[in-house]
């Protein structure tokens, strides 16, 4: 399951992609200091497009990974969406690109999926405040994989075409119509390691 991806898009890209996309998002009053990231791990915090109760859309910066429902349990990275509704806390989680691993020995192989034609794209997520009210989480959606995934995993993160960012945080489609994997020859895979 996808617990590592990077992000190596400039705030400009964020601005021109929504702007053309026509969602309104709230913006912080100065341009944030977006270091370029290889790897973004679990527990780590990074931008994510919120979908407020309001009805506005936030750019914000979260943990990945809600906190673990029982004690001494890991966080919650990734959260199956077969046969599920998400009335509340849709979120849009930006990535150039993400890793999966294959092999039961370290090290593992790692293998490297970016979107075929696009710098960047956006997973299906959720979000929501963590649980002592300090800041917020979020987590990423999978569903089976594609035929671009399924050779080295059997689950893969929900990537969003870029006409359905908006269906998405708007509840304008069914989530089953949303959240597939993509065509096959959308993603292009190498190897990491």
């Amino acid at each position: 399951m996808c617990n590592d991806y990077g992000n190596h898009i400039p705030y400009d890209d964020y601005l021109q992609a929504f702007s053309q996309t026509r969602i309104p998002v709230t913006w912080p009053n100065a341009a944030p200091n977006l270091a370029t990231r290889e790897d973004i791990w679990p527990t780590e915090t990074a931008p994510v497009f919120a979908r407020r109760e309001n009805g506005e859309t936030e750019f914000a910066q979260m943990r990945w990974g809600f906190p673990p429902a029982r004690p001494k349990g890991a966080p919650v990275i990734n959260f199956r969406s077969e046969g599920r509704r998400f009335p509340v806390g849709r979120c849009l989680v930006p990535a150039s690109h993400f890793f999966e691993f294959t092999g039961t020995k370290s090290p593992k192989s790692k293998w490297k999926f970016t979107k075929a034609g696009e710098d960047w794209f956006c997973f299906a997520g959720l979000w929501r405040p963590m649980a002592d009210g300090v800041g917020e989480a979020f987590t990423l959606l999978t569903t089976a994989p594609g035929s671009d995934v399924a050779p080295i995993h059997d689950r893969q993160v929900v990537i969003l075409e870029r006409v359905d960012w908006l269906p998405w945080l708007d509840h304008e489609r069914p989530e089953q119509n949303l959240l597939r994997p993509l065509p096959q020859g959308k993603l292009r895979v190498e190897q990491a390691r």
